[in-house]
């Protein structure tokens, strides 16, 4: 980790990261301040190997976030800065998490209020969302004048039916929680009382798994979900190979044989 952050909060409990937008005051838009403290966090997630599981979020009780921070667009604008499209090379924080597509363990986004934009987008790039009753989803970029840069256009066509998505896409319509669970883009929705609760299930079942079973099986589903059903079993993987050679490989098992809890020890 390098200097202290300030625009996002940063914690670390019983092998889960807790990683939370810190700016309610603007609905956690996110600024290039912001992005480059992000990406700090994402390398320390991949590097502690104490973590097994991070948990994204958005301070305050009214966003998750609402993306960009358009005034500082606003700003760059002024002053000349390139205009940005897709991915985020060559802009601070690279490669956010949006592209940062070596990111091995499991990223889940809980979500209350709005993601909007950029926000939406950064909740597409995790694995799991769990998201409150009160979640809303969109995608404005088309009626600002500009594109969703951060891989909504093109996560969203995977994610959902793609006239459905497209619908979404072309128009900046909004989704509410309750359309995003039909549509299986999220996990679950509860209740806003209990959204810590039920992301605090999924985050011990998630530490409960055994630590290589879960970044292999995530590194295998992601590389091969647009493969050919033959060369997805023939390719190569290799956190998959680091399980395999592992000792927890063979400790499930034996566990399970002596009825006891395993003992992973991720290596």
């Amino acid at each position: 980790m390098t200097a202290a952050h300030t625009r996002v909060r940063y914690a670390k409990k019983d092998h889960v990261a807790h990683i939370t937008l810190d700016r309610p005051e603007v609905l956690n838009a996110m600024d290039l301040r912001m992005h480059e403290e992000l990406a700090d966090v994402w390398d320390d997630v991949e590097a502690d190997d104490e973590i097994r599981v991070a948990v994204l979020t958005g301070a305050g009780d009214r966003a998750f976030s609402v993306g960009q921070d358009l005034k500082e667009r606003a700003r760059l604008d002024e002053r000349g800065a390139p205009l940005t499209t897709f991915g985020s090379r060559g802009q601070p924080g690279w490669p956010r998490l949006t592209d940062r597509f070596t990111l091995s363990k499991p990223v889940l986004a809980r979500v209350h209020g709005y993601a909007l934009g950029g926000g939406f987008e950064l909740a597409l790039a995790c694995d799991l969302i769990i998201a409150s009753e009160q979640a809303v989803f969109g995608l404005p970029e088309a009626r600002l004048g500009l594109v969703p840069g951060a891989g909504g256009a093109f996560r969203l066509a995977r994610q959902l039916p793609l006239k459905t998505a497209m619908g979404h896409l072309l128009t900046g319509r909004r989704l509410d929680a309750a359309t995003a669970l039909r549509h299986g883009l999220v996990n679950e929705v509860v209740p806003a009382a209990r959204l810590d609760a039920c992301v605090g299930e999924w985050t011990d079942d998630l530490v409960r798994s055994a630590p290589l079973s879960v970044r292999a099986i995530k590194e295998a589903v992601l590389a091969s979900v647009d493969m050919p059903l033959e060369q997805a079993f023939t390719a190569r993987y290799a956190w998959e190979e680091r399980r395999r050679l592992s000792s927890d490989a063979a400790e499930g098992v034996r566990a399970f044989t002596e009825r006891r809890d395993p003992r992973w020890t991720g290596r």
